[in-house]
């Protein structure tokens, strides 16, 4: 178990003006209608969530890292919770190929317009109640998604992650180390549920026996 960082780069890339956030629309409105976990979201105005997530190609550097780091090979299995419209999964299957990937999300937009490449891997479900054998999976990731879970869902997902792996999993979620990065957090998040320090989320880990590596998102 250790502190990995896979996607930081990605995630300093986009420029945020926070104020502007909760100043230029109603943020109850947005977020009602990002909770939706529909069109508005997903493909919408960038005021209620992604502003039209499109494949772009940047998740390609973090399959590779994951693939070289996890000593990932051909028939190896992998399961992307809260997978969204599966690019990240996709790219595995570029990287290495004979890699089995599946994925789940909440969202039945985003699997029906996933990736027609992985779409038919793809499942509509809930993180906290996952539709998997025990030891299905060679590596087990969520990526900016259990953050969105109330804490009796938190509890569960994470029990989850650690039932269905053989052996890897990975984690990233939303965080923050004082209280400016607590507003900006509070500021930018349409979807989140749980708000914790770096202290606390190691104490669900350690409550859960989650056992995989993580890492933080922090808005800075």
């Amino acid at each position: 178990m250790a502190y990995l960082d896979f996607i930081s780069s990605l995630h300093k890339k986009t420029a945020r003006d926070y104020l502007a956030r909760v100043n230029e629309f109603s943020k109850a409105e947005a977020a009602k209608l990002a909770k939706q976990w529909a069109y508005d979201y997903w493909d919408g105005d960038r005021k209620t969530g992604y502003g039209g997530m499109r494949y772009d190609g940047r998740w390609r550097v973090v399959a590779e890292a994951m693939v070289k780091h996890y000593g990932l090979k051909p028939g190896d299995k992998v399961l992307d919770i809260g997978c969204g419209k599966g690019f990240l999964l996709y790219e595995f299957t570029q990287v290495l190929p004979g890699l089995v990937v599946a994925g789940l999300d909440i969202s039945s937009y985003a699997v029906e317009n996933a990736k027609e490449e992985v779409k038919p891997y793809l499942r509509v479900g809930a993180a906290h109640t996952l539709p998997f054998e025990n030891r299905s999976f060679d590596l087990v990731i969520s990526l900016n998604t259990l953050h969105n879970l109330q804490c009796f869902e938190l509890d569960g997902a994470l029990r989850e992650m650690e039932r269905v792996s053989k052996a890897h999993k990975y984690l990233v979620v939303e965080s923050y180390r004082n209280e400016e990065e607590k507003a900006n957090l509070l500021y930018w998040q349409l979807t989140c549920e749980s708000f914790y320090r770096p202290e606390a989320w190691q104490w669900w880990f350690d409550r859960t026996g989650y056992s995989g590596d993580w890492s933080y998102i922090y808005f800075e």
